[in-house]
């Protein structure tokens, strides 16, 4: 019986992740984000790492059941930017483009969380089997390591606002489990909320998310840049028009912001 029981046990621990990232994908079908967790928790300020992982298998999903720029609309957020390979808001250039035939694929391999749940930055591998690149062109078979950021949008959903990639010459080997880092909580008062967690009379009403006119006209094509909430995670990156790049991050940790990942890519990647 005692065998029994701890073979049901194993069994449901390994089916909870399958189910979960199932349900993420449902969702992200829909136009929706990937909710932070069990009970909305992501909603309510913390830390969620798996969040991200959950988010970046079910868009891989999406990808391969529903076309490739279909799912990257269905998962950007509204000022999401990426690479074609100059820097580009991704919906206005997605809008309406029809789906490569070629498979991609990719695997998170490691996770970075800032200390309230509101940004994180998944990296992994890639590969694309041929057919066109983002910027349309003809491409052969292809691999490489991305870097995604996910974030909270106020429905308490993970959408992403970077995405880019950059070439190898051999596969990336795969981590045995993908490891995540939450950053260092800012120091708070006595009796102080953290970030995102509302008090008892609620929270603040957030402004609505800004219209196209809005977006083009603060987008720069050169220079991107983002923060968590509480300030413990940043990223920025420039580029220039031939899609050469660089990017970097940087986690709250041992009391500094250290840098987790300085990626500078070349043009055509």
């Amino acid at each position: 019986m005692k065998r029994l029981l701890a073979g049901l046990a194993a069994g449901l621990a390994l089916l909870a992740p399958a189910m979960a990232v199932q349900a993420q994908e449902s969702r992200m079908a829909r136009g929706g984000g990937m909710r932070g967790g069990p009970g909305g928790i992501g909603q309510r300020g913390y830390a969620n790492p798996s969040a991200a992982i959950a988010a970046e298998i079910a868009f891989a999903r999406l990808v391969r059941d529903k076309g490739r720029w279909a799912a990257f609309r269905a998962t950007a957020a509204p000022d999401a930017v990426m690479f074609v390979p100059a820097m580009v808001l991704a919906q206005q250039w997605l809008k309406g483009r029809t789906d490569p035939a070629a498979p991609l694929a990719w695997q998170p391999h490691r996770v970075w969380s800032s200390c309230d749940g509101t940004l994180m930055v998944t990296t992994g591998a890639w590969q694309d089997s041929g057919g066109q690149g983002t910027g349309g062109q003809d491409t052969e078979d292809r691999q490489g390591r991305f870097t995604t950021i996910w974030q909270r949008q106020s429905d308490g959903g993970y959408k992403w606002v970077f995405i880019h990639r950059d070439v190898a010459k051999g596969p990336l080997p795969e981590p045995e489990m993908i490891p995540a880092r939450v950053a260092d909580c800012p120091d708070r008062r006595p009796g102080e909320r953290p970030a995102g967690l509302p008090g008892r009379s609620g929270s603040p009403k957030k402004p609505g998310a800004p219209g196209l006119k809005e977006l083009l006209a603060a987008f720069d094509p050169a220079a991107r840049q983002g923060r968590s909430q509480d300030g413990t995670l940043v990223w920025q990156v420039t580029a220039d028009a031939a899609g050469m790049r660089d990017f970097s991050a940087k986690l709250m940790t041992g009391g500094q912001m250290q840098e987790i990942g300085k990626e500078p890519v070349a043009a055509g990647s």
